[in-house]
């Protein structure tokens, strides 16, 4: 067959059971029975003039790979295909955060936030701003000073106005004519001797 069918994607998740012949809900031993059957009976060794039975054999694959996955199957009996679709897409970690979006409550909030502030854009920076910078901001634990970011040429002119209120200035550039015969300790000789 060039061209597959295409299915369209269920919420019931019913369909898998359907194709084992079992009821919704069925334990991990029946489902397990029930593939060994189908499997034996729909295999392509045993039918091998029959394209039909190799489809259905694959199907029964399907099925029983999804619904012996613990997490899989959790999806597919909450969601159904549609469901794996999107734990396929998005992971199966974000599959509930995709449906409570796309539900009629959420899509309703989003509708009227949007009549409400006149913009979706002021929406989403008065959250910002009331989370991030506003009276909902992380407050800094009793005792610790609120970190501040001071750019390199502020914090440059704050140590040389501080080094020349003490009296001190910096150094600001480097000796050019360094060898190893240079003295670093200052004017006074200091010279070491050895007993021999």
């Amino acid at each position: 067959m060039a061209e597959q069918r295409q299915r369209a994607l269920s919420t019931s998740g019913e369909a898998l059971y359907e194709i084992l012949a079992l009821e919704k809900g069925a334990t991990h031993d029946e489902i397990k029975k029930s593939y060994r059957k189908l499997a034996l009976k729909y295999h392509p060794d045993k039918n091998p003039d029959n394209p039909e039975a190799a489809e259905k054999f694959k199907e029964i694959n399907n099925a029983h790979a999804t619904l012996t996955d613990l997490s899989k199957r959790n999806i597919y009996d909450k969601y159904g295909s549609l469901g794996l679709y999107v734990a396929e897409q998005f992971g199966e970690e974000n599959v509930n955060t995709y449906f409570m979006l796309s539900s009629w409550w959420a899509k309703g909030l989003f509708a009227v936030c949007g009549l409400l502030t006149g913009c979706y854009l002021c929406c989403c920076l008065c959250c910002c701003f009331n989370c991030c910078c506003g009276k909902c901001k992380p407050k800094a634990p009793e005792g610790e000073q609120q970190e501040f970011c001071v750019s390199p040429e502020d914090l440059e002119e704050q140590i040389k106005n501080d080094m020349e209120r003490d009296g001190e200035t910096p150094i600001m550039l480097q000796p050019t004519n360094v060898t190893e015969k240079t003295q670093l300790i200052g004017d006074s000789h200091r010279s070491y001797h050895t007993e021999s």
